[in-house]
């Protein structure tokens, strides 16, 4: 059964770690946020680029549908109230990737307000931790600028992509549970179909503010770090900031209200900008963009569009099939993970712990274009669980059928019995290993004194010599048997 739990900030040199995080969501819609210009990865610099996102004089945003439907959609998955209606904002800044001068963003009215997302904080115990959210909004990209030699380039492909940015309360307390919230978030944006989840390419970037203080006493000054695309980078970006802050004020200085960019290669951080508050963008509600309105109608399409979601469906598992906490998270992170462990389950009921670990700990291991179908994993599970295939033997076979992209329960027997793979079952199998087991013991009697002396290590030198005399067709686990009992 899982537990909901309010986490004790750890106190270190007499502070405790304050953490809020705001969430980049690249939303996974074929246009940009206000204009026709495709969302693609890996073009030329400035080709998907139209008028709108160059800011050029004349050029009138449209608001993309797809993004209200995705917001709406995260909005009931995370629990947040849904506004009937929310309005856009211009951000003035001046930034030199955001050709405008200003970001059209939501201001004072989002799209969400509240919600929360949970996650588990202790593995062992499945204890959840579940963090309030303030608000999530509406947002476009800037672009990218590139520093060299040479000067700076600009590239306006990513300007103008639809975000939706969610900001948590400063409820977190150290950078593991950030990174434990980003991974949840992650799981949940991706299992309903709003983001591709590739931290590789920036599709979620988190900026993470940090603060310090002793128990007790109201919120320190908070920096903010800037544009973190790795749960482990995040981690290690919040512990260094929170070092280093306690550093400043036990030194008799001051924590500076600052922007700050983490360096994940070289584990440190370096100081970008001022920190701005609210007032300094100068919020304006944009007069080229009408009202977002969420009709009743999109609500109810958005409802039904939703999946089992990762933290309900990770509890199931768990309760249903015994699953360990860590196991069943990973099994629940990405949606093709968790189709192919309810497919395989299908076809080897009744060993759904072991499908587990065959997927997480085997399937993934396989090489690049290795693939196995569900119906040949499920056979080559119950193989090895019912003890007609030995386990190592049982990995051999994957890789051989994966390379052969195998999907056909009867081609796992054929394979295992011409390798002539298959155990031998049943008294007459049993005696002959007995007396497999008699023959070793006669001549190695001194190692079979020291294993009853102690030395267990030995005993697996014993089943070895068992296994070696013995050759293919005989279970382990019957030669480790027999081995137990006649010592």
């Amino acid at each position: 059964m899982t537990t909901t739990t309010t986490t004790t900030a750890r106190v270190i040199d007499g502070f405790e770690t304050v953490v809020g995080l705001e969430v980049h969501v690249q939303l996974a819609t074929a246009h940009k946020l206000f204009s026709k210009a495709r969302v693609r990865i890996g073009q030329p610099p400035n080709t998907d680029l139209d008028a709108v996102d160059a800011g050029l004089p004349g050029a009138l945003p449209v608001l993309n549908p797809q993004a209200v439907a995705f917001a709406a959609r995260l909005g009931l998955a995370l629990g947040s109230t849904i506004a009937s209606t929310s309005f856009f904002a211009r951000k003035h800044y001046f930034y030199p990737d955001s050709p405008k001068g200003f970001q059209t963003s939501q201001g004072d009215e989002p799209i969400l307000v509240g919600g929360s997302v949970s996650f588990v904080v202790d593995d062992a115990s499945g204890a959840t931790l579940t963090v309030p959210l303030t608000r999530a909004h509406l947002e476009e990209d800037a672009g990218k600028s590139s520093h060299g030699p040479d000067g700076t380039r600009l590239d306006l492909n990513r300007a103008g992509t639809a975000l939706l940015e969610v900001v948590s309360e400063p409820t977190m307390h150290g950078g593991e549970e950030a990174m434990r919230f980003f991974r949840a978030l992650r799981s949940v944006v991706v299992a309903i179909g709003i983001c591709d989840g590739n931290l590789q390419e920036g599709s979620m970037r988190a900026d993470a503010n940090v603060s310090v203080r002793r128990p007790g006493e109201p919120l320190g000054t908070r920096v903010e770090l800037k544009n973190i695309n790795s749960p482990r980078f995040l981690n290690d970006a919040v512990e260094h900031e929170a070092a280093r802050q306690r550093r400043l004020i036990k030194n008799g200085d001051v924590v500076v209200q600052e922007t700050r960019l983490w360096d994940g290669e070289a584990g440190v951080s370096r100081s970008l900008r001022s920190k701005e508050d609210a007032p300094d963008y100068r919020f304006l509600t944009d007069p080229d963009l009408p009202p977002v309105v969420v009709s009743e109608a999109l609500l109810a399409r958005e409802r039904a569009a939703l999946p089992e979601l990762p933290e309900a469906r990770r509890q199931r598992f768990v309760a249903a099939f015994g699953l360990p906490t860590k196991q069943a998270a990973v099994l629940v992170d990405e949606p093709a993970l968790t189709s192919s462990f309810i497919a395989v389950c299908a076809h080897a009921v009744g060993h759904e712990r072991a499908v587990a670990n065959w997927i997480v700990n085997d399937v993934s291991g396989l090489d690049d274009g290795a693939v196995i179908g569900p119906a040949a994993l499920g056979r080559l599970v119950v193989l090895v669980e019912t003890g007609e295939l030995a386990g190592r033997d049982g990995k051999a076979v994957l890789r051989a059928l994966a390379q052969r992209g195998v999907d056909d329960a009867t081609l796992v027997d054929a394979y295992v019995d011409e390798q002539g793979l298959r155990l031998a079952k049943g008294e007459d199998a049993e005696a002959a290993v007995k007396a497999i087991v008699d023959a070793v013991f006669a001549e190695n009697p001194t190692q079979v004194q020291q294993v009853k002396d102690g030395k267990d290590k030995l005993k697996g030198f014993l089943v070895g010599q068992v296994l070696k005399r013995a050759g293919k067709g005989v279970d382990p686990r019957l030669a480790q048997r027999l081995v137990d009992e006649a010592l």
